[in-house]
């Protein structure tokens, strides 16, 4: 057991402090169903680090009937969880109607925090999960004694894990290994890495990143927290700038907190929308869309998709996170019929 004091995170080693970022796909690259862990997006806004999986453990505290301390070898008492399931970025916390696309589906592993929590024994008062990483610093000049992000209690009865494996492979450092908490169907910055702490509360939590960022203005003043994944599409083929031929097959992923169940395209800026095939969800991966697209004439075209979730919430157009993808493409004139020749009479 460590010496520590239950109040501090475990001893980490940081590679690099502050803002980390890697280069995720764009959507036309993501053609796998499956996104590659090497593939996979990263980002961090403290830096990032190293925690041996020795010295890794977990505390469960707050409203609860028995305080937990966990270590790697006690998660093996618990059921074993599988999920697939979206993973998505929220974007920049700083400009967050500025959609970013930073998106991959993977299958996490591990168990399930319900099981935990019911092993704490959970006090009727509580309403809220509060989860701690180890990584620590400043964020926008203010000091960050460790990310903090929470969750609603009723969210527990969903597929949240604490993940110690990613496309079957043990969950890297990078990522956020030995364990992160992952919430399928919420934004990725509710997936704390390194993660060391759990507080039962009967509030939201009071971290920078609960309160001043990762909130939603909402037209009547209130503020909404950034949890579900709000309803998106994408295309995957064909690629911006990509040459066409003929009659074209526009494919993409579509997904959200809630299953899709509609896909629509336009090449006339939105002023008219064709509606695309989907694919029933299977858990919280996400969907594949199709659709046939005949262009009117050669020359440049921009292609717009929209989703519409089972809630019946659409995709906006613009200045969200989640606003319309769209690509531009040149349709080749092989094809098309030269215009007839005027004659004299």
């Amino acid at each position: 057991m460590s010496d520590q004091h239950p109040d501090l995170p475990p001893p980490v080693a940081y590679d690099a402090h502050g803002a980390f970022r890697e280069r995720p796909l764009a959507p036309h690259e993501l053609r796998a169903k499956i996104t590659p862990t090497d593939k996979l997006f990263m980002l961090a806004h403290l830096g990032l680090l190293r925690l041996t999986p020795a010295d890794w453990r977990l505390d469960v505290t707050g409203l609860v009937e028995r305080p937990l301390g966990l270590r790697l070898p006690d998660l093996a008492r618990f059921a074993p969880a599988r999920v697939e399931a979206v993973h998505q970025c929220a974007g920049n916390p700083l400009t967050p109607t500025v959609a970013t696309r930073r998106v991959a589906c993977v299958e996490w592993e591990g168990v399930w925090l319900r099981d935990v929590l019911a092993e704490g024994g959970i006090r009727p008062e509580a309403t809220y999960v509060w989860s701690d990483g180890a990584d620590a610093g400043r964020f926008q000049g203010e000091a960050v004694p460790f990310f903090r992000k929470d969750l609603p209690l009723a969210r527990l009865n969903d597929e949240v894990l604490l993940a110690t494996r990613v496309n079957g492979d043990a969950l890297p450092d990078r990522h956020g290994g030995p364990v992160r908490l992952v919430v399928p169907g919420f934004y990725g910055t509710n997936s704390v890495k390194w993660l060391w702490r759990l507080t039962l509360a009967d509030r939201r939590a009071d971290g920078l990143f609960t309160t001043k960022y990762y909130n939603d203005d909402l037209p009547e003043g209130s503020r909404r927290p950034v949890w579900a994944l709000a309803p998106e599409a994408v295309f995957v083929s064909p690629a911006p700038g990509e040459i066409v031929f003929g009659t074209v097959e526009l494919r993409g992923w579509a997904w959200g907190d809630a299953p899709i169940e509609h896909v629509a395209v336009s090449d006339d800026t939105g002023m008219s929308w064709q509606p695309a095939q989907v694919a029933p969800r299977r858990g919280r991966a996400w969907q594949a869309w199709s659709a046939d697209w005949s262009p009117a004439h050669p020359g440049a075209h921009q292609l717009l998709c929209k989703a519409t979730d089972a809630t019946g919430t659409v995709q906006p157009m613009c200045d969200a996170r989640n606003a319309v993808h769209s690509v531009e493409v040149t349709v080749a004139d092989v094809g098309f019929a030269a215009a007839p020749c005027a004659h004299p009479a």
